[in-house]
């Protein structure tokens, strides 16, 4: 049996006509949201590349103020906008307390916010894929119920109740339901795909926060140990223990 689109679709009323006009509709915003944030990925993953290859060296000889600048400049990569977050923090507050504690807690919740926000950006139109899968099937059954209404309708118009009479139009009928389906559940396999590709991205992002707020630790501990035993040696220095006397010494004083 072979069928003809076109003809059903000259076939069809009104009614049944706009629930599949609805669904097309929600199929190619599914695959305009799963095009767009895979070349966000794709775009996004290459910046960071980028990003690491010229911040690296700044790491390794811990050049905040270098690495600040290089994060500022680059808008396209989320890995230095987090960066870029937290590093002003941290370095406005040491600026004007030289705190660290506190500075380090100020830089991993401005980290977090920025993460949030980009979160947001990141998971744009996914709300478009979930509530698609979910409402795809119902649309397609609204579609058969309008087409066995009209079906009714032509019973009532040619006063008879036979299959051949009823028959094509709960097929058309029934071919709205299936185009629902048709739609919902490569999108439904979609979205659990791509939320798995985002959030292992998301994840990346957060592990890459964590360890820019490692990493300021541990250069204000190997920066402040040598300055405590420096400090300390300044002070014997500075306030020398007095040597012990001798008892002909103790006795000469008294």
């Amino acid at each position: 049996m072979e069928i003809n689109l076109v003809e059903l679709w000259h076939q069809m009323g009104w009614p049944v006509r706009g629930v599949v006009i609805v669904l097309t509709l929600q199929a190619v915003a599914c695959l305009a949201v799963v095009i767009d944030r895979l070349w966000l990925l794709f775009r996004s993953r290459r910046a960071t590349s980028k990003f690491i290859v010229q911040a690296q060296p700044l790491i390794e000889r811990s050049d905040r103020t270098a690495l600040l600048e290089l994060a500022t400049k680059d808008t396209s990569s989320h890995l230095a906008r987090i960066t870029q977050a937290g590093l002003r923090a941290y370095e406005d507050r040491m600026k004007i307390a030289g705190d660290h504690p506190r500075a380090l807690d100020l830089a991993k919740r401005a980290i977090e916010r920025r993460r949030e926000t980009l979160s947001n950006a990141i998971n744009r139109g996914m709300t478009v894929l979930a509530s698609t899968g979910s409402t795809a099937p119902f649309v397609g059954l609204l579609g058969t119920v309008l087409g066995i209404i009209q079906a009714f309708k032509l019973i009532a118009r040619s006063g008879s109740g036979g299959l051949g009479t009823i028959g094509a139009a709960i097929g058309e009928a029934l071919i709205v339901t299936g185009y629902g389906l048709c739609v919902a559940i490569p999108v439904v396999l979609l979205f659990n795909w791509l939320s798995g590709k985002l959030g292992d991205y998301e994840t990346s992002l957060e592990n890459a926060g964590g360890e820019l707020l490692d990493r300021l630790d541990m250069e204000h501990i190997d920066g402040a140990a040598p300055a405590r035993a420096h400090s300390g040696v300044a002070a014997r220095a500075g306030h020398p223990h007095p040597e012990p006397k001798t008892a002909k010494e103790a006795a000469l004083a008294s």
